[in-house]
């Protein structure tokens, strides 16, 4: 079992800058993958960026240019650098842990950016 913490949400006005964290304790493997996903009121969870153990990212189009994705393979922690944030990007941001098959959730940290 992955057992995932988030922390950093918060308020922001358009524009501005916040900085996620998510750190994973338990059985970790060290080949991983470590993302976040969003969820807006109404629609359907989807993927932010993603970042393998080996150092790989992947980012939705909405986000390139704006937002970036780091870990700490020693702390078992993925950052989530999101500048220039927009309205639309207020959501719940949900970080995942994946292994295989295995995957697991953290509990979700609100972002609000207003216009």
């Amino acid at each position: 079992q992955v057992q995932l913490v988030e922390s950093g949400g918060g308020l922001v006005q358009a524009g501005g800058s916040l900085r996620l964290s998510c750190a994973a304790s338990g059985s970790i493997f060290s080949i991983n993958a470590m993302g976040w996903y969003r969820q807006a009121p109404g629609k359907q969870r989807e993927l932010v960026a993603v970042i393998t153990s080996g150092g790989i990212r992947n980012y939705a189009d909405s986000v390139k240019g704006r937002f970036t994705i780091s870990r700490d393979n020693a702390k078992n922690t993925v950052y989530l650098q999101m500048n220039s944030l927009k309205p639309e990007d207020t959501a719940v941001y949900y970080c995942n842990y994946r292994y295989g098959a295995y995957e697991s959730w953290g509990q979700g940290t609100q972002v609000t950016v207003s216009s």
